[in-house]
């Protein structure tokens, strides 16, 4: 055979070969949505100044686990990195109220190390449990290796069964478990980080993750997993690194602004960008300045007046307005950010919980390890709104409102030509 023939053709075999794999990838790989309900908690809890009332919302979702599947109902959290569900073993409180997993009707289960290390063809079934704290509470539990299904994506990776449960915080969850999507540094080992394994196992279109929180029962909440919805963003999107491996989506914080004005509180603070936490947070002296310069009445009297609290990432500043940090009940004011001390070098620390989630669309990128933000793009919201969200640093203006300004006439230019066309049968 002539050698040229002959490498041609196995050069043919091999490019026929990565083509094959690369439609088999397109056609497996997938994005999926998981609606988010939302609960709102009311409770009371000791201050310095006597008892304040606090408002605390969870967003939860359906993952399945097992063959054949048991579905749970679990917080979708980047500030935690294990799957975590009760057992039905579990005689705590806190777990029989709620959904256990039963390990024997699952034909697919295997029991593993919760150490993270691969067990060995052969070897015993691992006898060795995990302890871990969420704030006050704790959960104690064995770790075992099942099918895991959000929407219409599946993997086979570790969780974490817990076999007790403290009474706080869990028994007064209205959710069964969390799904936790911090990164790698925060799971228990390789096969225990769920987006790792979507990005291995090539699942989906992208890898990444994006979170829409609305506080209006008009609105459906969803985190969907293989895209941008640019549905949901009023702004153009911008990416931020994460700024250090803390295990957290965790990005730098340059510093706080208050209606549009830096106030050198906080230079090389980080933020960890957290769905799991209903509140905002941050370093105990910043937030005691920050509600001195805010001046917040307690009788509510100046609500009306109140300026916007900026924080400023990766070169924009991201506005909360009043009601985004201040709690308000039965006539009393007062701001709502929980003191929260880090030291160096892991701190100052500030947690965006749901209040601030609530205003931005956050997307979560596994692969290039980076966050990005946009203002959310809410029912009944006015361009004018948008504008005041995202201030653009460099320049001193609202660049970055200004294109979500053009980005919702777009959207609605686009609308207006659809719908005419369908019309006119085209």
């Amino acid at each position: 055979m002539n050698f040229r023939y002959h490498s041609a053709c196995s050069s043919l075999v091999v490019l026929c070969g990565v083509i094959a794999a690369l439609l088999q990838t397109s056609v497996l790989a997938t994005t999926t949505s998981v609606p988010l309900e939302r609960r709102v908690v009311t409770e009371h809890r000791e201050s310095p100044e006597g008892k304040e009332v606090v408002h605390k919302t969870a967003y939860f979702g359906t993952v399945s686990i097992g063959t054949p599947s048991q579905p749970f109902t679990v917080v979708f959290d980047t500030g935690s990195g294990n799957l975590l569900v009760p057992a039905d073993d579990c005689q705590s409180e806190a777990c029989i109220s709620h959904t256990r997993f039963s390990q024997a009707n699952s034909s697919s289960i295997e029991e593993v190390s919760c150490d993270g290390a691969p067990r060995q063809a052969g070897s015993a079934a691992p006898t060795d449990e995990v302890t871990i704290t969420f704030g006050t509470g704790e959960v104690w539990g064995r770790c075992v290796q099942d099918r895991i299904c959000i929407g219409s994506v599946c993997s086979r990776g570790s969780l974490v069964l817990a076999t007790y449960e403290s009474p706080m915080p869990f028994g007064s969850f209205q959710f069964d478990g969390v799904l936790g999507l911090g990164l790698r540094s925060m799971s228990q080992g390789d096969d225990f980080n769920f987006v790792d394994r979507l990005q291995q196992d090539r699942a989906l279109k992208r890898a990444m993750f994006s979170v829409f929180m609305s506080d209006s029962d008009d609105e459906v909440s969803e985190i969907t997993f293989g895209q941008v919805k640019k549905e949901h963003l009023a702004s153009e999107l911008y990416w931020v690194d994460i700024a250090r491996d803390s295990g957290y989506w965790e990005v730098q914080v340059k510093d706080i602004y208050i209606d549009g004005r830096p106030q050198a509180l906080c230079a090389e603070c980080f933020a960890a960008v957290d769905t799991g936490t209903s509140e905002l947070a941050g370093p105990p002296q910043v937030i005691e300045q920050l509600a001195s310069r805010l001046n917040v009445m307690s009788d509510c009297s100046n609500v009306a007046q109140l300026p916007k609290l900026g924080f400023e990432i990766g070169g924009r500043v991201l506005n909360l307005e009043p009601r985004d940090y201040i709690d308000q009940a039965n006539g009393h004011c007062e701001v709502s950010m929980m003191p929260l001390d880090v030291p160096p070098p892991k701190g100052p620390l500030f947690v965006l919980g749901i209040p601030f989630l609530q205003k931005f669309y956050t997307v979560y990128d596994n692969e290039n390890k980076r966050v990005g933000f946009g203002v959310a793009h809410h029912a009944g919201q006015t361009l004018e709104d948008s504008k005041t969200l995202m201030l653009d640093v460099g320049t001193g203006t609202n660049n970055a409102a200004m294109a979500a300004a053009d980005h919702l006439l777009d959207a609605n230019r686009r609308g207006f030509i659809a719908s005419f066309l369908k019309r006119l049968g085209i």
